[in-house]
């Protein structure tokens, strides 16, 4: 079941180690790249509550969840293909829109599939493997322009203004993966009838919840009634993904800039460093997926939020260690500590939310709980701009800096969740 999100996974890494590359190619300002980059949290604020709550309510040959699995992967890599072909900066945002609505039209519901497919006791397991798969696509599609590069030959620097072709046969390749491991899951996976989720996920119907919500008021009535631990996360998650977007938003200047010393973008070297700022992508990716699988003996041991906790912190200062790293092959050590809480932040929240919120609201409320990615990602990205040139003097190493304090933050109030038993 979780197959699909490796080809998902192929989407959003190429997205987070490449556009904001694609959009500095075609002349975008750096302080102006997180604004460009808003395109991801916003169809995902908007896409993800309305994809949950028609899940919630798709009942059919197909299936509940699927049918929204292959249509996002035929939209998503319909724009993964198109993207590196743009040659005007406003057509590169809005493919970048399309792209990001289609994968979050495919990725909501498979959160959701996990909490319907799995008793329980099982739940935290389930998201850890998710996580495995999660991280073995970021691990293959990050690498690609420094594979497409260094071992296949093909050029990595191009004209003003044009992507190098070791990313164009890298989107091709993401599209692919995409559809064809989404339509794996489809084709391989069987979803519960509405009478077997009943059977399997029996709850007590609550006397304010008696008549079922729908439409705009019942999703409005949910929002204001959501579980008390929905919120304490959303605090966490609001820290945890500015620092995420910190880092796909402005990796790739820090590398060039801070360890490679060069903001030319046509350069062999510039392309050089955004290539390997794709190489520690991969290694994020990879130590997440080995990651995985220790997280719930972890947590099993102590807590959710105590694993959650601890990943968040030495994630951070895995971040604020780049700015004392000068040496390219260096960074794979602070990359190995980001990789512990990317993993955490793919696994651990949900497995404390799935426990606590009603089966038949599984969709609907995964999609709400992506408000707080989403809300955060938008503020990080209206403010990292103006702080990048005028309070650190365009330097975006310190942008890495600023987002491990955040996720200090996180760490913190991580502690302050109350699991559910």
């Amino acid at each position: 079941m979780s197959l699909g999100f490796m080809g998902i996974q192929f989407a959003f890494a190429l997205q987070n180690g490449n556009v904001a590359r694609i959009f500095q190619t075609m002349g975008a300002e750096l302080d102006k790249i997180g604004y460009l980059l808003l395109a991801a949290p916003i169809t995902g604020l908007i896409v993800q509550p309305i994809v949950g709550y028609m899940s919630d309510r798709t009942w059919g040959r197909f299936g509940r969840r699927r049918p929204y699995f292959i249509i996002g992967s035929l939209f998503a890599g319909a724009a993964l293909i198109g993207m590196p072909h743009t040659t005007v900066l406003w057509i590169a945002a809005f493919t970048l829109w399309v792209m990001d609505a289609a994968i979050n039209i495919s990725m909501e519901p498979f959160r959701a599939f996990v909490g319907d497919l799995l008793p329980k006791e099982q739940v935290t397991q389930g998201f850890a493997f998710q996580t495995f798969f999660i991280g073995v696509g970021g691990v293959a599609a990050s690498i690609l322009p420094y594979a497409f590069t260094n071992w296949f030959g093909v050029a990595n620097t191009a004209p003003a203004g044009e992507i190098p072709d070791s990313v164009v046969y890298s989107f091709y390749c993401g599209a692919a993966a995409f559809f064809f491991a989404v339509l794996w899951t489809v084709l391989k996976t069987k979803e519960y009838s509405p009478d077997e989720m009943r059977m399997f996920h029996p709850e007590p119907e609550l006397a304010a919840e008696a008549r079922p919500s729908s439409g705009i008021v019942g999703f409005f009535k949910d929002y204001a009634t959501m579980p008390k631990v929905m919120v304490q996360l959303s605090i966490v998650q609001f820290f945890t993904w500015f620092t995420w977007f910190a880092m796909w938003g402005y990796a790739t200047a820090a590398f060039t800039q801070h360890v490679y010393g060069t903001s030319d973008t046509t350069s062999a070297l510039y392309n050089e460093g955004a290539n390997w700022w794709g190489v520690c992508s991969s290694i994020y990716a990879g130590s997440s997926a080995i990651f995985a699988f220790i997280l719930p003996v972890i947590a099993a041991r102590t807590s959710r939020k105590a694993t959650h906790a601890i990943c968040l912190a030495v994630g951070g200062l895995s971040f604020i260690s780049v700015f004392f790293i000068s040496n390219p092959m260096m960074l794979v050590l602070p990359f190995l500590g980001v990789g512990l809480a990317w993993a955490s932040t793919l696994s651990m929240p949900y497995a404390v939310l799935a426990v606590t919120i009603p089966a038949r609201k599984m969709g609907m409320y995964m999609g709400m709980f992506n408000m707080a990615i989403a809300i955060p990602q938008i503020v990080a990205g209206s403010i990292l701009g103006f702080l990048l040139t005028s309070v650190f003097d365009g330097k975006a190493i310190m942008m890495l800096v600023v987002g491990g304090a955040s996720m200090l933050i996180a760490a913190a109030a991580s502690l302050w969740v109350q699991e559910a038993e």
